[in-house]
């Protein structure tokens, strides 16, 4: 099936898909920071950048688009019927890297968490962030 925009309606549409200070990480931020929490953001000092970094709790937060970062057994996720190749090697590269990055983390003695955007969809959002917020308040 044949792309229903052309190349540079496409490629303006995919400039557009921000990789730092989505909607889903100001959500967790404003929640965070409204339960006492305070954080760093992309601290470049750590493997893979984490989205949120909490340093008294030494707790790094991933926030991961379910499509980007192939969220398995997601509704969200669906491979796209063009350049099925190019977009699977890329998807799994961006999981190898996420692996990679979550293990160095760990292997450092950092705790790390992955929230996925299904999860914050409308019905499990509060759920979601009420379970980091246990945790990390458990942690201190």
């Amino acid at each position: 099936m044949a792309d229903v925009h052309t190349k540079k309606i496409r490629s303006y549409n995919m400039s557009q898909i921000k990789g730092k200070d989505t909607k889903l990480e100001i959500l967790v931020r404003k929640f965070l920071f409204s339960n006492g929490l305070r954080y760093r953001i992309h601290d470049r000092r750590l493997p893979g950048k984490p989205d949120i970094v909490l340093s008294k709790y030494r707790s790094a937060i991933f926030i991961h688009g379910c499509f980007w970062h192939g969220h398995s057994n997601c509704k969200l996720f669906v491979i796209p019927k063009t350049r099925t190749e190019w977009w699977m090697n890329k998807i799994s590269g961006n999981k190898k890297k996420d692996g990679q990055n979550i293990d160095a983390l760990k292997k450092d003695h950092w705790s790390v968490y992955t929230i996925w955007g299904c999860e914050l969809g409308a019905s499990k959002k509060e759920k979601t962030l009420g379970r980091l917020l246990q945790i990390l308040k458990a942690k201190g």
